[in-house]
């Protein structure tokens, strides 16, 4: 078990995402960017890597504009070995790394831009992780996607594009359930026609109004979707925000309502996301929290990312 969150380290003054505005672009911006972005993950994985925290979400726009057409800049080749060091800090330090487009990309749009710009946008998110020289665990989640006013013809359509995706998407793809479209059921259904795995976010199976069964029931056959290429099952953990709309996640960590969800799931080993607005910070709670949970994987010795070692 390893304890992760999304994108931004409050602890840190840098940001891995920062980007400009579209009609501002030049390569030469595009190059300087993505350098400071580098070093900012490199900083996130050094904190990290020093406090146990071995599972990371990168943020979807660490190359800003990577997969429009106004991006000429040959980024790929001009920071392979700046990835190429990260990656093998994170291969070294087994930690666990995934991806997070937005909600804006959509396999299954009616519109075929939309579907264009998607797959666009999530062959840039394989090659971040490929670059890295990452195996398959390194995943990239997504939604099933819009309803569109036919439930059934809109997960037909996912499954139609899924399966012709690239290989270098394909096996990177993971789904995972949402807050008011599709269940975990809905995940499970087009597991059997993809093969594809599921991630299980438990707010969202909490809120959404269609999911009704205990957590205790539905996670074996949402594990039994990940095979040993995968690695270890994939979980967004959040509580509720008990002042925010259904679905909104929690300040801070409900220790008691977290450790609850844990012991929901045993005996399975999970790789837990907690998606939670203080980030690091819950992080640290949940695995002094976790002590004694003998599923939890822990190192503490940080290496120094060189380029080209």
């Amino acid at each position: 078990m390893k304890i992760g969150y999304p994108c931004i380290n409050q602890s840190l003054s840098c940001r891995s995402s920062r980007t400009f505005r579209l009609r501002s672009y030049t390569d030469e911006r595009l190059l300087l960017t993505v350098t400071e972005n580098l070093r900012c993950l490199e900083d996130i994985l050094r904190y990290n890597a020093d406090h146990g925290i071995l599972f990371f979400r990168i943020t979807s726009d660490l190359v800003p504009f990577a997969s429009h057409p106004v991006c000429t800049a040959d980024w790929q080749d001009a920071f392979r070995e700046d990835f190429a060091a990260l990656g093998t800090f994170i291969r070294e330090r087994e930690m666990r790394i995934s991806m997070h487009p937005d909600q804006f990309i959509l396999l299954n749009a009616k519109d075929p831009e939309v579907f264009g710009r998607s797959v666009h946008e999530l062959a840039y998110h394989a090659e971040v992780l490929d670059l890295l020289n990452l195996d398959m665990t390194a995943k990239i989640q997504l939604h099933i996607g819009g309803v569109y006013g036919d439930r059934d013809a809109s997960i037909a359509r996912f499954i139609e594009r899924y399966l012709c995706l690239e290989e270098a998407i394909l096996r990177r793809l993971v789904i995972e359930n949402d807050d008011r479209r599709y269940t975990a059921r809905d995940c499970l259904r087009v597991h059997t026609e993809t093969g594809v795995p599921v991630i299980f976010d438990t707010l969202h199976h909490r809120v959404n109004s269609s999911s009704d069964e205990p957590v205790e029931k539905i996670y074996p056959h949402i594990a039994a979707t990940w095979n040993s290429r995968d690695g270890i099952p994939m979980v967004d953990y959040s509580s509720q925000d008990p002042d925010g709309r259904p679905g909104k996640h929690a300040a801070t960590i409900d220790i008691s309502d977290f450790l609850r969800f844990t012991g929901e799931v045993c005996p399975f080993d999970v790789d837990i996301m907690l998606e939670i607005k203080d980030k690091e910070q819950s992080a640290l709670l949940a695995l002094a929290a976790l002590e004694g949970d003998r599923r939890l994987t822990q190192r503490g010795v940080t290496q120094t990312i060189s380029k080209g070692k």
